[in-house]
């Protein structure tokens, strides 16, 4: 059938044909799926469950660690493990920017995982994956919410090192460059808020909320200087000391969070920036309030991290081994 021909042909059967032609000539784009590898590696998600609870079983921080990690990933190109990319010659490792060196953790955990994966699935399952599940996976052991992790993203070939200063939140933000930099991934300011909550495990370094226990004035006077006790005023000395991020349960994921915000005892600025007369006061009465709608968000906001720009279909590769381009 010629071009010149379709102007006359109006049965149902030449409509059909055209859409079809349309349609078959257009970028197929691939989808994220819950059961991407329920065909292909049907114990993956198994054997990762169980390793994230034996690594947290170890170390109860590690699962802090874990959801920061897929955290870290999916704000600098998306969720495609480009954050686990070892330094070499083609490839400057984003494991090198400020915000990550020296504070982002896990990476030892992830590659165990990945081992175990590869001896039963190889060449299967990504590592961007792997960090998505493995997120889930550290919430629910340490008694945080689950949420259905969709799956079929690649593995990335670069990596974003100067991506990673304009794309990460630091400690220092205000709440307006909070909410304008979770905005532009497609996070609103209750997705940010109920993130942060992340924050009610784990643990940040002295160098991290120094100024904040010295020289803050939004802050409790007692909690500050408790938080003096291990962390000294002069730059250098006990920067790499820890302290919890949240005072009352630092081991469990509750809203405990929110309610230390309301009572000023947050222990980053960006943490305290939430509750400071703004904008988000009411979302963190209100998680404060209601664990469960806190539950809730973060679970929904986890799933919307983890849609971030991620490769699928013929996109990025499945790496081997997660640190290095295959």
């Amino acid at each position: 059938m010629g071009l010149t021909s379709w102007p006359s042909c109006i049965s149902p059967a030449c409509i059909f044909l055209a859409v079809f032609l349309i349609f078959s000539n257009m970028p197929c784009e691939a989808q994220l799926s819950p059961t991407f590898y329920a065909d292909t590696c049907p114990t993956a998600l198994t054997t990762i469950r169980t390793a994230v609870r034996t690594a947290v079983s170890r170390e109860r921080r590690m699962a802090a660690s874990l959801i920061r990690l897929h955290f870290h990933d999916c704000f600098v190109q998306g969720c495609d493990a480009s954050i686990l990319l070892d330094d070499s010659s083609s490839i400057q490792s984003e494991k090198n920017a400020p915000n990550n060196l020296n504070s982002v953790r896990g990476y030892e955990v992830i590659d165990n995982i990945k081992s175990k994966v590869e001896s039963i699935c190889p060449g299967v399952v990504s590592c961007a994956d792997i960090v998505a599940v493995a997120a889930r996976d550290a919430s629910v052991a340490v008694s945080g919410p689950t949420w259905t992790v969709k799956l079929g993203r690649r593995d990335s070939t670069t990596s974003g090192l100067s991506l990673a200063a304009t794309n990460l939140p630091s400690f220092r933000d205000s709440l307006d460059k909070l909410v304008s930099l979770f905005g532009s991934k497609g996070l609103s300011a209750r997705d940010m808020v109920a993130l942060s909550g992340s924050h009610t495990i784990g643990q940040a370094r002295c160098v991290t909320f120094r100024d904040r226990i010295y020289n803050g004035t939004d802050i409790d006077a007692g909690f500050a200087s408790t938080r003096r006790r291990r962390c000294p005023a002069d730059n250098g000395n006990g920067d790499a000391n820890l302290a919890p991020l949240e005072l009352v349960t630092p081991n469990s994921f509750d809203n405990n969070y929110f309610k230390n915000l309301i009572q000023r005892k947050g222990l980053l600025q960006s943490d305290q920036v939430l509750f400071s007369g703004g904008s988000t006061d009411t979302i963190v009465n209100e998680y404060s309030k209601s664990p469960k709608t806190f539950r809730s968000d973060f679970a929904s906001a986890m799933v919307k991290m983890g849609d971030i720009e991620p490769l699928t279909g013929s996109a990025g590769v499945i790496r081997k081994f997660c640190n290095v381009i295959n």
